[in-house]
C-alpha cells in the first residue's frame, strides 16, 4: 500500500525551521562563536599567545571534523532528530565543563569535545532543514536560511550575555568561567525548546529517506563510491568551501580582540557583536532567492568575495561607522555561504545522497577551520599583529571565491 504523502502548511514549516534554528544557535552561535568574546579576558588571565588562543578554536574545529566523520553512521543508527537533540545536550555539557579548568590542555580537550557534539547537531539539523524544503519547494531557500541564520540568535545572545557576566564577575578569580556557565545554561534552555518542538517533525524527516535502506544507496556516507562521486562532482566548490572555513574563522575568532586593540569600549563591542548576530538572522531572507535560482558555485563565490571585503574593512579603518559596516556585512553573508553548499547539494543530487553531500562539505569546512585559527594567530603574533592576521583571512576568502566560481551545476 503506498505511503501517505507528508504535507506541511507554510506556517508549520516556518515554525519547524525556527525550532531547528535553535540547534544552529547552540552548535555554532554559542558553542563556537561566543569564544571570540571570551578570548581577550582568557588570554590576559592565562598568559596565552595569539597562536594558543587561536588553537582553542582549532581544537573545536578538529572535534567538529571528527563529529562530521561519524555523523553518517550515527544518523543511520539514531535518526536525525535524536542525533540533533542528543548532540545539543552533549554540546551544552561540554560548554559547562569549560568553566572548571584553567590548564591549556584541559581547555583544548573541552573545546574539541564541544566541536564533536556541534557537528552532530549542525549536520543533522541541516539535513532536516533540507527535507523541510522538499515539502515547501517554493520556500526551500528561505527555510534553509532560517536554519543557518539561527546561528545569529546564538551570537546575539552571547553578545548580550557574556559582557554582562564578565562585568558582574570582575572581582572573581577567573571571572570568565562564569560566562561559560551562563552560556551553558542558555544552551540547555535552547535544547529543551528544540527537543519539544521537533516532535512535530514529519516521520520521514527524522530518518533517512526510503532509498537509503537499499544496499546500493549512497545516502548517509554509506560507502566509498557515494563519497567519491560527491568529491568528483563538487571538487571546486569543496575547495572553495575549505578556504572559506579557514578564512571566516580568523575573523570570528580575533575581530573582538582587534576592536579592543583599536580602543573600542565594552558597550561598543556588545553592540557590534549583537548587530552581527542580527544580520545573520536577516540573511535568511536576503539571499534566499539567490540560493533558489542558481545551481552552480556562483552564490558561494559572490558571498566569499563580500566576506573578504568585510574582513578587510575592519583592518583598514578603526572608525566606528566602518567597523559597524564590517560587522553587519560579515554577519549578513557568512552563514549564507554555509546555506549555499546545502542548496548546491539539494539542486544537484537526489535526496538519497543529500546526507553524503552535506557531510562532505562539513568535513572540508572543518578542515579549513582547523588550519585557520592557529595560522591566523601565528601571523598575528608576528610584526603585523592582528591586522596582518585578518588581511591573510581576507586573501584566503578571495581565493575560495575563485575556486567556487569554477563549480558548475547539473
Amino acid at each position: 500500500m503506498p505511503a501517505t504523502p507528508v504535507t506541511l502548511t507554510t506556517p508549520q514549516a516556518l515554525r519547524l525551521a525556527l525550532a531547528l534554528s535553535l540547534g544552529a544557535a547552540v552548535s555554532l552561535g554559542i558553542t563556537r562563536f561566543s569564544y571570540g568574546l571570551l578570548l581577550p579576558p582568557m588570554r590576559a588571565d592565562l598568559g596565552w599567545s595569539y597562536a594558543l588562543a587561536g588553537g582553542m578554536n582549532t581544537a573545536n574545529a578538529a572535534g567538529y571534523l571528527l563529529g562530521a566523520l561519524v555523523t553518517p553512521a550515527l544518523m543511520r543508527r539514531l535518526g536525525a532528530v535524536r542525533l540533533l537533540v542528543g548532540g545539543a545536550v552533549a554540546a551544552s555539557l561540554f560548554m559547562a565543563a569549560s568553566g572548571f579548568f584553567t590548564s591549556a590542555p584541559a581547555l583544548l580537550l573541552q573545546r574539541l569535545l564541544a566541536g564533536l557534539a556541534s557537528a552532530w547537531v549542525f549536520v543533522a539539523g541541516g539535513l532536516l532543514a533540507a527535507r523541510l524544503g522538499t515539502l515547501q519547494p517554493g520556500q526551500a531557500g528561505f527555510l534553509l536560511g532560517i536554519y543557518y541564520g539561527g546561528t545569529g540568535f546564538g551570537i546575539t545572545l552571547s553578545a548580550l550575555l557574556v559582557p554582562f557576566v564578565l562585568q558582574q564577575a570582575a572581582a572573581s578569580a577567573h571571572g570568565w568561567a562564569w560566562a561559560w556557565w551562563a552560556l551553558a545554561l542558555a544552551s540547555f534552555a535552547a535544547t529543551a525548546v528544540l527537543a519539544f518542538a521537533v516532535r512535530a517533525m514529519p516521520r520521514d524527516g527524522g530518518q533517512p529517506a526510503a532509498p537509503a535502506a537499499s544496499p546500493d544507496s549512497r545516502a548517509g556516507g554509506d560507502g566509498a563510491g557515494g563519497a567519491g562521486s560527491v568529491l568528483r562532482r563538487f571538487a571546486w566548490a569543496l575547495g572553495g568551501y575549505g578556504l572559506f572555513g579557514a578564512g571566516y574563522i580568523g575573523y570570528m575568532t580575533f575581530v573582538i580582540a582587534l576592536l579592543r586593540e583599536q580602543g573600542a569600549q565594552p558597550g561598543d563591542i556588545t553592540l557590534f557583536y549583537a548587530l552581527l548576530g542580527v544580520a545573520c538572522v536577516a540573511s535568511s531572507r536576503l539571499w534566499a532567492g539567490l540560493l533558489d535560482r542558481y545551481r552552480g558555485g556562483g552564490p558561494q563565490a559572490l558571498l566569499n568575495t563580500l566576506l573578504g571585503a568585510a574582513t578587510l574593512l575592519a583592518v583598514l579603518s578603526p572608525a566606528w561607522p566602518v567597523t559597524l559596516v564590517s560587522g553587519l556585512m560579515f554577519g549578513g553573508v557568512f552563514l549564507s555561504v554555509v546555506a549555499s553548499t546545502t542548496a548546491l547539494v539539494r539542486h544537484n543530487l537526489p535526496a538519497a545522497q543529500w546526507a553524503t553531500g552535506i557531510s562532505a562539505f562539513t568535513i572540508v569546512f572543518a578542515l579549513g577551520q582547523i588550519v585557520g585559527p592557529t595560522v591566523t594567530g601565528w601571523i598575528s603574533d608576528g610584526p603585523g599583529g592582528l591586522a596582518g592576521g585578518l588581511v591573510a583571512s581576507a586573501l584566503t576568502l578571495w581565493a575560495g571565491a575563485l575556486l567556487a566560481w569554477r563549480q558548475r551545476g547539473a
